[in-house]
């Protein structure tokens, strides 16, 4: 059975390292049909209840929710500013978290982040595993990538080896969990 993963950097940079990690990611899914999103195309007004009494939910946040619901799997790679997540992520969840239904429809989600420094951004992933517990009652597993420039390739990927076993090592107990979720 094929899968759908959608799959994107929680970052709007135009060259988020966090969307090509998570793009390298889902491409390690066999038999998997992806979809990348880019954050810049779900661009909205900063979240407020005023707001959101005023003008309603924009369309891109319920556009965004659906690709989220058609969805086997969600693969979210975490830019980290300042600790914590990106402005542009944090005003779409916030702003898909109004919809109806858990924020990530209850899918199983493979959590990622990288950055240039030694921790790879272990900081905002590890806050994203804690959040994300009381946001979706699916499998969430995660890996951080360090010193995103000296162990990734845009052609190879990760590059070194115990890095990229223990990535495979996470990736294929998340799918065996998910799967056992799909297939329910």
């Amino acid at each position: 059975m094929r899968k759908k993963i959608v799959a994107f950097g929680a970052s709007n940079s135009r060259n988020s390292i966090n969307k090509q990690f998570a793009q390298f990611a889902a491409h390690q899914v066999e038999a998997a049909d992806i979809e990348l999103l880019d954050l810049n195309d779900y661009e909205m007004p900063i979240y407020s209840i005023d707001r959101e009494k005023e003008s309603g939910i924009p369309a891109i946040a319920k556009a965004f929710k659906a690709k989220i619901q058609a969805a086997d799997l969600v693969i979210i790679s975490f830019a980290e500013h300042n600790g914590a997540y990106t402005v542009a992520f944090k005003n779409l969840m916030d702003w898909i978290s109004r919809l109806e239904g858990s924020t990530w429809d209850n899918k199983p989600m493979l959590l990622l982040s990288t950055s240039p420094g030694a921790r790879g951004g272990k900081t905002v992933l590890d806050l994203a595993s804690r959040s994300f517990a009381f946001m979706t009652k699916g499998v969430i597993s995660s890996f951080a990538l360090p010193s995103f420039h000296q162990h990734f390739s845009t052609t190879e990927g990760i590059t070194d080896q115990e890095l990229r076993a223990s990535f495979k090592t996470t990736l294929q107990a998340f799918l065996q969990e998910a799967n056992t979720l799909i297939i329910q």
